[in-house]
């Protein structure tokens, strides 16, 4: 076991190696983040060392290897779960904060994996997998508008192209998913993979109050049309499902009907469920957009990250209903779950 560096925060005494396994994420080299290229869209990029790229299910609690190109992410979901590994990305490697909340500074700061081909190419040891899948995108979505400029994400499915038997699975909002479908039909043919479009309301001014800058629903199912028609295996990922704002049932309804004409192959779903980090970023957000549901998310969401075990199972009822309805197998959803279960909320 390698030697713990302590880190004195006023009377408590915390472990470097706590502090990553809080986050979920690889310990990145002390090293300067460098510019990679000039800000656009208010947005810098810069490069973060590492020494490892995939995160074993025993630091996540996550049943899969997950795989992140950025931290930090454009998109900025105002439900996101995952703004807390930026800022323990800044903690970690004793980075001054840019002076913006930590919530804003996960949009606008993306710290960029530009050595993770590489590394993935030297340390990725298919026995070490032990059977579990590897999942791209559960922090933050691997094809955002910086994915254009440094290909990160391809790079990295190029590094898997020689390796056999293996499960590996995408999760992304964007379209821009299908620029690689060249690398996804050749890596479809030796291994288990799935591209789960991640979608969870056709209501366009919806999404553009939630969802700041994610691609508008008919842009994500173009993408899903062509996925499928190419061969891959994609489904449509309902998550999170927003209490009072995307639950209903005729939303559901036709949310899955369109996925079906788009060719989708499952449907995966959850419920919203609203960690520290998002439940900072997210209640704010909803007093400030939806003042007539603020009081009851914070009842229900103030001390706990799910709204109950009981509006859960009717939602979840409510969606195996209408995949019935609409001919998605439930089985091949549960399965498609179970791979990336941990990642939707």
């Amino acid at each position: 076991m390698h030697e713990l560096h302590r880190l004195r925060l006023g009377p408590l005494r915390v472990t470097a190696a706590q502090l990553s396994l809080l986050a979920g994420e690889e310990s990145p080299d002390v090293a300067p983040w460098t510019p990679l290229a000039p800000p656009l869209r208010n947005t810098e990029f810069l490069a973060l060392p590492v020494r490892s790229v995939l995160n074993p299910p025993a630091a996540t609690g996550m049943n899969f290897w997950s795989l992140n190109p950025y931290v930090g992410c454009e998109f900025g979901c105002a439900y996101c779960y995952a703004r807390d590994t930026h800022r323990y990305a800044v903690e970690r490697a004793h980075r001054v904060p840019s002076g913006v909340p930590a919530w804003l500074d996960f949009e606008r700061r993306i710290l960029v994996k530009a050595d993770a081909a590489a590394v993935l190419a030297r340390t990725l040891n298919p026995q070490r997998l032990g059977g579990k899948s590897i999942v791209i995108g559960t922090a933050t979505d691997p094809y955002q508008p910086a994915e254009r400029r440094f290909r990160i994400t391809r790079a990295l499915l190029e590094r898997l192209l020689p390796h056999r038997g293996l499960s590996v699975g995408i999760i992304t909002k964007s379209p821009l998913v299908t620029r690689d479908l060249d690398l996804l039909t050749r890596l479809a043919a030796q291994n288990d993979v799935s591209v789960n479009v991640s979608l969870t309301s056709l209501d366009a001014k919806l999404l553009r109050r939630i969802e700041s800058r994610s691609p508008v629903p008919r842009a994500r199912l173009r993408a899903l049309r062509r996925l499928t028609d190419a061969g891959i295996h994609a489904g449509l990922l309902v998550a999170p499902i927003l209490p009072c704002l995307t639950d209903g049932t005729a939303q559901l309804s036709a949310l899955l009907l369109a996925a079906k004409e788009a060719g989708a192959r499952y449907v995966v779903g959850a419920a919203l469920r609203l960690n520290p980090a998002a439940r900072r970023r997210f209640l704010p957000f909803l007093a400030r957009e939806f003042p007539e549901l603020a009081e009851r998310y914070e009842r229900h969401y103030a001390r706990r990250a799910s709204a109950g075990w009981k509006y859960h199972d009717a939602v979840m009822t409510r969606l195996q209903v209408l995949q019935r309805r609409h001919g998605f197998p439930l089985s091949e959803g549960m399965r498609r779950r179970r791979q990336i279960d941990g990642t939707a909320a």
